[in-house]
């Protein structure tokens, strides 16, 4: 059950970077058409690029977890598990080289699928906004 609850909080922090990715990058995109100012386009570059390393963050933390319920599960009751993973223990060292590391999961369907057409979007709008200017 303690898994399971560090599994929901992360993918409910990974749910709200994506939401607040949208809102502040959206804010910022409206200044930036709203005062015909590049500063504002450029400046969504950067939370576009920290919400999307922290999402990778988030999904990386979230298949560890996975990993060591599905482990622990695994071997629930039997003598393995004494020796696999302590009771009550959420250390994922044991299941780290199992998953995918955080730079391949930066690169992943799931997080390019969101955050990508974001940054690109930012980068479009900073390509007219040179091309005006």
């Amino acid at each position: 059950e303690m898994i399971q609850a560090v599994i929901n909080r992360l993918a409910g922090n990974s749910f709200m970077l994506k939401s607040w990715s949208i809102t502040v990058v959206s804010a910022l995109m409206a200044l930036a058409a709203k005062d015909a100012n590049e500063r504002y386009a450029l400046l969504a570059l950067f939370p576009a690029l920290c919400f999307w390393g922290l999402d990778a963050y988030y999904l990386h933390q979230e298949r560890l977890f996975r990993a060591l319920h599905d482990m622990i599960s695994r071997h629930f009751g039997s003598p393995e598990h004494e020796q696999s993973v302590p009771l009550f223990s959420l250390n994922t060292a044991p299941v780290a080289c199992t998953v995918n590391g955080w730079a391949k999961v930066l690169f992943s369907r799931t997080i390019v699928g969101v955050h990508g057409p974001i940054i690109a979007l930012v980068l479009v709008v900073i390509t007219v906004f040179a091309k005006i200017h």
